[in-house]
């Protein structure tokens, strides 16, 4: 037990370390976040409640405001630091919780764009990262390479960017979770076996290091 703590406090040391990075007024933000929720909530128990039942309904509710937005803050910290890599977007998307089995970089081109391969409820999605145009052709390849072997799977293309007609990275979860859903959990593991055998083998780009967007889900643990 005294070790799980020292590893969840040491963790949540390291995530509190790379959020103040890139907000530096992490600090004064969290306290301020903690005193006004205390405050809105705790003086009207105080006033026609008693005292007592106003401190141990305010501290709570202080703790709870805090930690939301230290999660919100500590989220975007993550994908700032790991946004621009090669293997960004399959970083989030392996953050996913639900289901979702990525494959990275199924297709990848000298410029470092990539095409990584989801397979999850909606289907088959593939998520472009790279200039417009240069993934759409890409995309177009690796899905009707997808479509030969599951011609009756529903494909999606998501492309990760900037430019007009593409998403920011810090988009891409909610993205994905608004695909309808068409598949099971059983069909879903069927299909990624399927497309794992035809898959590329080599040339592939590793995920990038460094925290994973997923330093909400430690916050959580400790609230």
């Amino acid at each position: 037990m005294l070790t799980k703590i020292r590893s969840t406090l040491s963790s949540l040391a390291q995530n509190w370390k790379m959020t103040q990075k890139a907000y530096p007024a992490l600090g004064f933000e969290v306290a301020g976040l903690f005193i006004g929720a205390a405050l809105i909530v705790g003086i009207p128990v105080v006033i026609f409640v008693n005292t007592v039942t106003g401190v141990l309904v305010s501290i709570p509710v202080g703790l709870l405001a805090a930690t939301f937005w230290f999660s919100r803050r500590a989220m975007k910290a993550a994908y700032r630091q790991i946004e621009g890599q090669p293997g960004a977007a399959a970083a989030v998307i392996q953050s996913l919780r639900g289901g979702w089995l990525c494959t990275p970089a199924v297709a990848v081109s000298k410029n470092q764009d990539m095409v990584s391969r989801v397979v999850g409820k909606p289907g088959v999605i593939l998520v472009s990262e790279g200039p417009s145009s240069r993934v759409t052709q890409m995309l177009a390849n690796e899905r009707k390479k997808t479509a030969r072997w599951v011609p009756d799977i529903p494909i999606y293309e998501i492309q990760v960017g900037d430019e007009p007609g593409q998403i920011g990275l810090t988009k891409l979860q909610k993205q994905m979770t608004k695909l309808p859903r068409n598949l099971r959990g059983g069909e879903i593991t069927n299909v990624r076996r399927r497309l794992d055998a035809v898959s590329q083998s080599g040339g592939g780009l590793p995920i990038p290091k460094g925290p994973m967007p997923t330093s909400s889900r430690s916050v959580r643990r400790q609230r």
